[in-house]
């Protein structure tokens, strides 16, 4: 069985995001899907000098996550809202991936997180802009977790709603 790859969009030390793709990483199990987390604070620090446009391919650590999202044949975003899209580090990450393999014709799940009340709503659209342009089909359920702070305690999300969106969209993923 192939696994799914979640990918944690920011690399902020202790991220809401990060138990989000956790709670995920739960939800694929529970289907009997397998899945692995990519946390983008396990990037390596120079990534965007080492291993982006031509030091493509040269970095042997950014390398791992390269050949791990290149094997994938499905995604999962955890995308946070940071200044009305989604961080920096996680375009820098898409761009240092091998264009355009690593996303045509694949699958992917997009999940916003938001203090705020959108919920990362524009973050999911320039991402799902962005996927589009990589010919990735994005799975039309785009769960937007607004303030996520009140909805989250002990590792778990408090939320009714939250909790079906999520195990919605990780049946509709794994049925993809």
């Amino acid at each position: 069985m192939e696994r799914i790859v979640i990918i944690c969009g920011t690399n902020r030390n202790d991220s809401v995001s990060m138990e989000i793709a956790g709670i995920y990483k739960s939800l694929l199990e529970e289907l009997g899907q397998a899945a692995v987390i990519i946390d983008l604070k396990d990037l390596p620090s120079d990534f965007t000098t080492s291993a982006l446009y031509e030091n493509s391919g040269k970095n042997e650590k950014f390398n791992e996550f390269r050949e791990l999202m290149s094997e994938a044949k499905k995604f999962v975003f955890v995308v946070p809202e940071y200044n009305g899209s989604f961080p920096g580090v996680l375009k820098a990450f898409i761009d240092g991936l091998k264009f355009p393999d690593t996303f045509t014709d694949k699958k992917c799940a997009l999940v916003g997180v938001s203090s705020g009340v959108q919920g990362a709503g524009l973050a999911l659209s320039h991402l799902t802009d962005i996927f589009n342009y990589c010919g990735t089909n994005v799975l039309a359920l785009k769960p937007k977790l607004a303030q996520i702070d009140r909805h989250l305690e002990g590792g778990r999300i408090t939320n009714d709603l939250y909790n079906t969106l999520l195990k919605d969209q990780a049946k509709k993923l794994v049925d993809f």
